[in-house]
């Protein structure tokens, strides 16, 4: 099993920028695929971006495509999601989440094993 603790979120105004990170538990962090997703009220939770487990092969939502980035550190048991030129309609919960069959990358929550408890972004117009 893993574990997964998101942090970083906050409060920013639109324009602005925010780095989020995923620490993950075990020594087997990279053998998993990892993804975030985000979760505004009212709204279904949404695929944002997603990395392979080497860290080669990266895939985004088209509605942060140019704006976000995500990495990860192996050796830190870290990914990360670095957010570039924050929109009022980012603000969500943001939950990190890990595919335990490693390889590429998924687009689709129901492909991941584990999920952390989420961090708020809010972004002011």
């Amino acid at each position: 099993q893993v574990q997964l603790v998101e942090s970083g979120g906050g409060l920013v105004q639109a324009g602005g920028s925010l780095r989020l990170s995923c620490a993950a538990s075990g020594r087997t962090f990279s053998n998993y695929a990892m993804g975030w997703f985000r979760q505004a009220p009212g709204k279904e939770r949404e695929f944002v971006a997603a990395i392979s487990m080497n860290g080669l092969t990266t895939a985004y939502a088209d509605s942060v495509k140019g704006r976000f980035t995500i990495s990860r550190d192996n050796a830190k048991n870290t990914v990360y999601l670095q957010m570039n030129s924050l929109k009022p309609e980012d603000t969500a919960i943001y939950y990190c989440a890990a595919n335990r069959l490693g390889g590429t990358y998924y687009r689709n929550s129901k492909d991941y094993d584990y999920w952390g408890r989420g961090t708020q972004v809010t972004v002011s117009s």
